[in-house]
C-alpha cells in the first residue's frame, strides 16, 4: 500500500510490449501513468495535462526522443525528463543531456532502478529550500534561489534548472571538494549507486557558461576525487 500522493508520469515508448510493461510497473509503485507511442501524441498529452515527469525513449518513430526533448524545453516545459536508450555510447548519452534531459537510463534495466531514479528526480523538484535568506554568494558569484537567478562578475547566467541546482550545490559548499556521488545526491537526489556520467556532462556545461561570462576557472577537477568551486 503506497501512502504517497500519486505523481503523474508520461511514458513515451513506441514498443507496445515495453510501453505496457512500464505502465503496469509504474502504476504498481503508486504512480498515475499515461503512456503514448510517439512524439506527436506526447506533445498533445503534455499540452492537455502537464505531467510531473516524462520517461522518454530515444528511438521514437518520426520525431526522435532527443528532438522531442529539445522541443518541449523550447516550449518552456521544465519538468524532469528521464531518457531511456538502448544506445550505450557516451556521445548518445551526452546528446540526450544536451537536449535538456535530466538523466538517462540504458536498456535493458531493472524496473526497481527506474522507479528509484524517478522518485529521486521528483524528490529534487519538490524538496524545500532551507538556505538562510535563500541567497548564496562567493567570489564573483551570486545566486538568488527564490528567483532562480545567477550572476557572475555582474553578468547574468542563463542556466537550465539542473545547471542552476548544480551551481547552487557548488556555491553552498565552496572550497569543499565534492565527489560525483555527493553531487548526484545533492543535485539529482540519488542516494544509491548509479552508473552515469551525468555529473561530468553538466559540470562541462557550467564551465562553458562561466567561461563565456568571464569566469573560466571557478570549477576545478580534483583527480580521483571530484570537483571543487574555488571562489577565492
Amino acid at each position: 500500500m503506497h501512502s504517497r500522493p500519486s505523481r503523474h508520469l508520461l511514458v513515451v515508448e513506441d514498443d507496445a510490449a515495453v510501453r505496457d510493461g512500464l505502465e503496469r510497473g509504474l502504476r504498481l509503485h503508486g504512480f498515475a501513468v499515461d503512456a503514448v507511442a510517439d512524439a506527436e501524441r506526447a506533445q498533445s498529452a503534455v499540452a492537455t495535462r502537464r505531467p510531473d515527469m516524462l520517461v522518454l525513449d530515444v528511438g521514437l518513430p518520426g520525431l526522435s526522443g532527443i528532438e522531442l526533448c529539445e522541443r518541449l524545453r523550447g516550449f518552456g516545459v521544465d519538468v524532469p525528463i528521464l531518457i531511456l536508450s538502448a544506445r550505450d555510447q557516451v556521445g548518445d548519452r551526452v546528446a540526450g543531456l544536451q537536449a535538456g534531459a535530466d538523466d538517462y537510463l540504458i536498456k535493458p534495466f531493472a524496473l526497481d532502478e527506474l522507479v528509484a531514479r524517478v522518485e529521486a528526480l521528483l524528490r529534487r523538484v519538490t524538496q524545500p529550500r532551507t538556505t538562510a535568506g535563500n541567497t548564496l554568494a562567493g567570489g564573483p558569484l551570486w545566486m538568488d534561489l527564490d528567483r532562480r537567478t545567477a550572476v557572475v562578475d555582474g553578468n547574468h547566467l542563463e542556466l537550465s534548472r539542473r545547471e542552476f541546482d548544480l551551481l547552487a550545490a557548488f556555491l553552498a559548499n565552496q572550497r569543499i571538494v565534492l565527489s560525483r556521488i555527493q553531487l548526484l545526491e545533492l543535485v539529482w537526489g540519488y542516494d544509491f549507486e548509479v552508473d552515469t556520467n551525468v555529473v561530468d556532462v553538466f559540470v562541462g556545461y557550467l564551465r562553458r557558461k562561466l567561461s563565456a561570462a568571464g569566469a573560466p576557472d571557478l570549477i576545478a577537477t580534483v583527480r580521483g576525487v571530484g570537483f571543487v568551486l574555488r571562489t577565492d
